[in-house]
């Protein structure tokens, strides 16, 4: 495992002047460079993103999910930028954000507008003007004769463009975006740190507000609390309890009542710092853990650390993937299922970055047969799990690759369950 060095770590959320932080504007700056050199080195003349993690990587823009292509963003080969945002959004990026000087109105091509308009008519009409003011904008900036990379594959909207004699690539601009975005940056890497002690605010509040005859939904509530009060957003994340922890509950924190002996389970997994996402796991026991759950967290703990031994630059994911439990392992018998595609989320590592999932993927159901190899600078995170009787635990890391292994940027007790007296 890495080490890291004298006072390396979480420095605050705040800006200040009097030591070295999260550099927003070198951020900014190396994520647009490092998306502008791949579409150099590429065929490809500009790329209109609309994928919102691909708008925020270039822009800078804190997309929140909008309605789908009421923001997108053109990115030529000379490194100019256009952005089209919503009328409200556009006139505040104009005025808040200097560092873009080419901010139009969006008309909304794809998405919740066109759907809503009740009419074929209306969808064509707004599918059509989106692609007019594009092709205006690649006219202006001269890159409207060359290929434009696409990384939404939306038909209607290929063929708009198609016929303004633009051609159009609907996958080049999507992997060389996730080229680009596969290793971080140290500020990248910072933010993710920093959502890790954030979620580590709300571990706490859970162990300080979990007791019998309180609801999953009120725990959970008394740790939102504290995500928003670090300056996160919450867009995902529960926490269940008892039965509810085996198998994983559908993504859903109940009005069930906690009692004694119970296991408790946060998923704390899309909750966002500077757009930055979390995946990170705990399991609480209320009370004594039973001598099953010991037995199972500890499965699970040796299982999820076989996999971080395994973790380096040059290792390829078909090696790494071994690591996590076989067939019997993964009680592949009591789901029923056969192959180990099925049991898709329970043990794997994925990448972490502005979404949830990004390169690497590192599963059984997936890497044995299309292998890829780790660079340094990925980040990820890994998650296994395991039943306890009739309860379940879970333990998942969040991880950097450095040059001689993984740094772990989670910092919870990870030995042993979480003991919670009440």
């Amino acid at each position: 495992m890495y080490e890291r060095g004298f006072m390396e770590g979480t420095r605050g959320t705040m800006a200040v002047d009097w030591e070295e932080r999260i550099d927003v504007q070198r951020l900014r700056r190396e994520r647009k460079k490092r998306a502008l050199d791949r579409l150099r080195d590429s065929e490809l003349g500009s790329m209109l993103l609309i994928n919102d993690p691909n708008v925020r990587y270039v822009t800078g823009l804190a997309m929140t999910g909008g309605s789908g292509a009421d923001h997108y963003t053109l990115l030529t080969e000379d490194g100019s930028v256009v952005h089209w945002d919503t009328a409200d959004h556009a006139s505040n990026q104009k005025f808040n954000c200097p560092w873009l000087d080419d901010i139009r109105y969006a008309c909304p091509g794809l998405g919740n507008v066109p759907r809503a308009s009740g009419r074929s008519s209306a969808r064509n009409w707004l599918t059509d003007k989106m692609a007019d003011i594009v092709y205006e904008a690649m006219e202006e900036y001269g890159v409207h004769s060359e290929p434009m990379g696409l990384d939404v594959a939306n038909g209607p909207l290929v063929e708009a463009f198609e016929g303004r004699g633009v051609h159009v690539d609907t996958s080049a601009a999507t992997e060389l975006m996730l080229d680009a975005r596969k290793t971080k940056t140290r500020d990248e890497i910072e933010c993710l740190r920093q959502v890790a002690a954030i979620c580590e605010a709300g571990f706490q509040a859970i162990t300080e507000s979990a007791k019998p005859g309180k609801s999953e939904s009120e725990v959970w509530g008394d740790a939102v609390k504290q995500l928003w009060r670090h300056g996160a957003m919450a867009q995902g994340g529960y926490v269940t309890s008892g039965p509810n922890t085996w198998p994983k509950h559908q993504a859903n924190t109940t009005d069930r009542m906690i009692r004694p002996n119970d296991i408790v389970y946060a998923d704390f997994y899309n909750i966002g710092y500077l757009g930055y996402r979390s995946c990170y796991y705990r399991t609480f026991s209320m009370g004594e853990p039973t001598q099953a759950q010991r037995n199972a967290y500890e499965t699970a703990r040796d299982d999820l650390y076989d996999v971080l031994e395994r973790i380096e630059p040059g290792a390829t994911t078909d090696e790494i993937c071994e690591g996590f439990p076989d067939e019997e392992g993964e009680h592949m018998d009591w789901y029923g299922a056969e192959d180990p595609w099925q049991m898709t989320t329970n043990h794997w590592a994925h990448g972490l970055g502005l979404q949830l999932y990004e390169v690497p993927l590192i599963w059984r159901g997936l890497s044995p047969e299309h292998p890829i190899e780790i660079e340094e600078g990925m980040t990820m995170a890994v998650e296994t799990m395991q039943p306890a009787d009739r309860q379940g635990v879970r333990v998942e890391e969040m991880v950097v690759v450095r040059e001689n292994g993984v740094e772990i940027l989670s910092e919870w007790p990870v030995e042993e369950i979480t003991r919670i007296n009440y």
